[in-house]
C-alpha cells in the first residue's frame, strides 16, 4: 500500500486539531494510531494519518473540540485492542463499542479533550 494520498475532488485533505500540548497529542496519535509526525520548517507539528490519506496539525490556543455536532471518526483494524491503547496512553473512552450495532464504533477524547470515534472496519 502506497503512502501517497490520493487525489481528487471532494475528498477530505486535511484537519487543524486543537491541543493545548502539542508533544501530548503528537505522542498519543502516533502511539495509538500510527499517525507520521514531523515538524515543518515553520516549526508546526503536523501528522499524515495512518495510510498518508490525510494530512493535519496542532493549533495552541483553540478550544477542544468536545461536540459530536461534527465528528471525525478514525478507521481501526480492531476497536477493542484500540480502547485499550487509547486508555493506556491518556485518552478516555466516552462511548463503549455497542451503540451503532451491526457497526462496531466507539467515540474517546484524545488528552487534551477532543471528542473522536473510532469505526472498525470489516476488510
Amino acid at each position: 500500500m502506497s503512502n501517497e494520498p490520493t487525489y481528487g475532488h471532494g475528498k477530505i485533505c486535511y484537519i487543524e486539531v486543537p491541543s493545548s500540548n502539542i508533544a501530548r497529542s503528537a505522542a498519543f496519535f502516533s502511539t495509538v494510531f500510527n499517525w507520521q509526525i514531523r515538524t515543518r520548517d515553520d516549526g508546526s507539528v503536523s501528522f499524515d494519518d495512518g495510510i498518508g490519506g490525510v494530512s493535519g496539525v496542532w493549533r495552541l490556543g483553540l478550544k477542544p473540540s468536545m461536540s459530536a455536532e461534527m465528528l471525525i471518526s478514525i478507521m481501526v483494524d480492531d476497536a477493542a485492542a484500540t480502547l485499550e491503547l487509547i486508555t493506556a496512553n491518556g485518552g478516555k473512552v466516552v462511548e463503549s463499542i455497542g451503540r451503532h450495532l451491526p457497526e462496531i464504533t466507539a467515540r474517546f477524547t484524545d488528552p487534551t479533550g477532543n471528542l473522536w470515534g473510532i469505526y472498525q472496519h470489516r476488510g
